[in-house]
This record gives C-alpha cells, structure tokens and sequence, in this order.
C-alpha cells in the first residue's frame, strides 16, 4: 500500500515538475483543441472576453509578446 502510494506520488511530481519546466521556458499555455464550443454550433459567452471576439483575439496577442 505504501509502496504503490509513493510511486503515484513520485509520478504526480515528476508530471507537475515538466508542466512547471514549460511554463518557464515560455511555451505556449495549454489550451482548447478543434474550436471549442463553437465547433459544435453552441455559440456561447465566454467568461474571459464576455463575448467579444475580438477582445479575446486582442488578449491572446498581448500574451504572446
């Protein structure tokens, strides 16, 4: 029990320490795939951009420089 409680732990770190080492070589954030909710026509609010297209388009360029 103890065992196997360590591996899985030992596996979490090494998981979250890759993430941490993207993250600060400044790759590219993990993100949506195929268009998210529009690609299945449910047009919807966003939560960041309040439904504003175009200030989510201004915001990922912001974040890229």
């Amino acid at each position: 029990m103890l065992n196997t409680f360590l591996i899985v732990f030992f596996v979490f770190a090494l998981i979250i320490a890759a993430m941490a080492i993207g993250v600060i070589f400044g790759r590219k954030p993990i993100a949506g795939s195929c268009g998210g909710m529009a690609a299945v026509g449910m047009e919807s609010e966003c939560d960041v951009c309040g439904g504003d297209k175009s200030k989510c388009k201004k915001e990922t360029k912001n974040n890229e420089s």
